[in-house]
């Protein structure tokens, strides 16, 4: 069950619109760059929001993959986005093409500002942790 799971808080988000806002496209997009980081989609579930008084509607897009999933989050009216990617390294290291999905989609997304933390799990416990993990 080890793995590698990535996240990206996206702010100041300098992409077209579409990105943001329209569900089919962003997803088209996500299925690319899994693709192209070699990676396998075997699921998808895209879908947009309607507006509100709080502006645009956003949409959340999520792939699962063989190897686990990408999941993102738009938020329009704040120019943001967050990203989640997680793979699973059973049976080969995934590492780096999570990480070159991670990339493709921060490129896409054209932030000001990102927000990246990595967390790799199911890593055994350390002696003396009581299985707890490490104290952030």
């Amino acid at each position: 069950m080890q793995g590698l799971h990535l996240t990206a808080d996206l702010h100041g988000c300098r992409c077209a619109p579409c990105w943001l806002l329209d569900a089919d496209a962003l997803g088209e997009a996500c299925l690319d760059a899994v693709r192209a980081a070699g990676l396998q989609a075997v699921g998808r579930l895209f879908h947009a929001f309607p507006a509100t008084r709080h502006g645009p509607g956003g949409v959340t897009a999520t792939v699962l993959l063989a190897e686990s999933h990408l999941c993102l989050h738009t938020w329009p009216e704040r120019q943001a986005v967050t990203l989640d990617v997680y793979v699973c390294n059973f049976g080969g290291d995934h590492s780096a093409r999570a990480h070159a999905l991670m990339d493709a989609l921060l490129a896409l997304f054209e932030p000001a500002s990102v927000q990246r933390h990595a967390l790799h799990r199911g890593e055994p416990a350390a002696a003396g942790d009581g299985g707890q993990g490490t104290p952030a």
